[in-house]
């Protein structure tokens, strides 16, 4: 039986799978590829590992489970490269989409007039090309690049320079109304666009993995948040999703009109393109807390309360509440609906009775918490109620958590039957691209939760939350002032 090639990079390593026609995935092959913190708020990976990392599972998934009909990317958003387009050599570090290190570019470009966020690839890439041509004295040699650009020049042997428009739209650098890379970011930003991808279609055929046995054709594109958004069946409007992995995105499928919002609504939700098909995108919205599952690898590793994340569930369902401690997840800042880059994680109402599980629990609750702030947010942005929540990533396997988040939101939670729903989104929207799928109607049908979580009698109290979320407020106030 055939199926779909895809490549999915994320945050610390890269997989490859092969997905059947009947949306089973098998074959999987994984290679770790750590991000590295040289300094607090750098976040930033080795690019050349990356892509050896890349062709390495990818050649290990045909092996096992080939042939097949195309290939699909996923990929984590906003992280850049920047490479010499003659010799394909990274001119630099990747610079990872949680780093920090461009703040202080970002408020100079607020002076001018000009809106990024230092987790868009914007700043990221003009800083790698600061290293590399500080005097931008050769302009054509250059390729800019988020990961998926990457992978794609990597599987084609660098005969591919492209992205699609869920990855094309998170940069910084696009056409608020996704037409094209804009120019008067590019010049702020001193960018050349012969340097910058062309934006391709998110389901159609690109071109050949010419780097790969049968130079199956690359067929389907997209960011990691997207991807999860197709791969849990969210192809109607109103339709919405919680990825919780490192960060924790809602993305909801709003339809063909765009948001009325430009830049960021009332609430703090971002208008996304979810796919590109035909040239015509569908849009969305998207709320974003910029800490999630860290938070119990803060437990784990810095603090040391927990020996893995798995024995959160058990040591949190070891006490029946929290004791009135309240954690705030900010440890790299607060997203929507507040977005203070400024604000700082919060653990607040400790006692002399409290123990190692009301604090794990208060983290779990806390991230339930930022989960409900953004369904609320998405509601107020995207005009549509959300009737109940489909989640994935590693902390839907943790049954405390997702309790405590059907709680939070008042509302039924369907937990996706693979944790990670990016490599079913990218091998649909590659599949469309080949017949495997004849449409956004037969991805929807695909979808059967592995459970549905219905909200227990406990009700949270909300206002109590807010007020915890506000003392976490404006702890640097440098970063707070930051607005885009």
């Amino acid at each position: 039986m055939s199926g779909i090639l895809v490549v999915d990079v994320g945050t610390t390593g890269v997989r490859a799978s092969i997905v059947r026609p009947d949306a089973t995935v098998d074959h999987a092959h994984y290679r770790e590829v750590l991000p590295d913190t040289p300094a607090p708020g750098f976040v930033q990976f080795d690019a050349a590992a990356m892509a050896d990392a890349v062709l390495a599972v990818a050649h290990a998934a045909l092996r096992d489970g080939g042939p097949v009909d195309a290939v699909g990317i996923a990929n984590q958003r906003a992280s850049t490269v920047v490479w010499d387009r003659v010799t394909g050599v990274p001119v630099g570090p990747g610079v990872g989409w949680q780093d920090l290190r461009t703040v202080g570019m970002c408020l100079a470009l607020q002076g001018q007039g000009v809106r990024v966020a230092p987790n868009a690839s914007a700043t990221k890439a003009s800083f790698l090309l600061d290293m590399a041509d500080p005097d931008r004295t050769s302009p054509d040699r250059w390729r800019v690049g988020t990961v998926d650009t990457w992978v794609a020049w990597t599987l084609s042997s660098g005969e591919l320079h492209v992205t699609d428009a869920t990855n094309a739209g998170v940069t910084g650098i696009l056409h608020a109304d996704a037409s094209g890379w804009a120019d008067h970011v590019l010049d702020a930003l001193r960018v050349p666009r012969s340097a910058m991808a062309r934006v391709v279609d998110s389901t159609g055929v690109v071109g050949p993995a010419s780097a790969l046995p049968g130079a199956p054709p690359i067929a389907g594109i997209a960011g990691d948040q997207q991807a999860s958004l197709v791969g849990q069946g969210c192809t109607r409007p109103g339709l919405a999703k919680i990825t919780f992995g490192t960060g924790g995105m809602l993305d909801v499928c709003l339809g063909a009109e765009r948001p009325a919002f430009e830049m960021r609504g009332d609430g703090g939700c971002f208008p996304i393109v979810t796919w590109r098909a035909g040239g015509v995108d569908t849009w969305g919205a998207e709320a974003f807390m910029l800490t999630a599952g860290q938070s119990v690898e803060w437990l784990r590793d810095d603090l040391g309360l927990i020996g893995s994340a798995a024995e959160s569930e058990a040591l949190a369902a070891s006490c029946q509440d929290t004791g009135g401690v309240w954690f705030v997840p900010s440890l790299l800042g607060m997203g929507t609906p507040a977005w203070d880059f400024g604000a700082r994680g919060t653990l607040l109402g400790l006692t002399r009775g409290t123990g190692r599980p009301e604090v794990v629990r208060a983290v779990l609750e806390g991230v339930a918490h930022r989960g409900a702030d953004l369904v609320e947010a998405a509601e107020a942005d995207g005009g549509r109620s959300i009737a109940s929540l489909r989640v994935d990533g590693g902390m839907t396997a943790n049954a405390v958590f997702v309790q405590a988040l059907a709680d939070a939101t008042a509302r039924p939670i369907e937990v996706s039957p693979v944790l990670e729903a990016t490599t079913l989104g990218a091998a649909f929207l590659a599949g469309i691209a080949v017949g495997t799928w004849s449409g956004f109607d037969d991805v929807a049908a695909t979808w059967k939760p592995r459970a549905v979580v219905e909200p227990s009698a406990r009700v949270p109290d909300r206002d109590r939350w807010r007020a915890a979320r506000d003392q976490a407020r404006g702890w640097l106030p440098e970063l707070s002032s930051l607005d885009f």
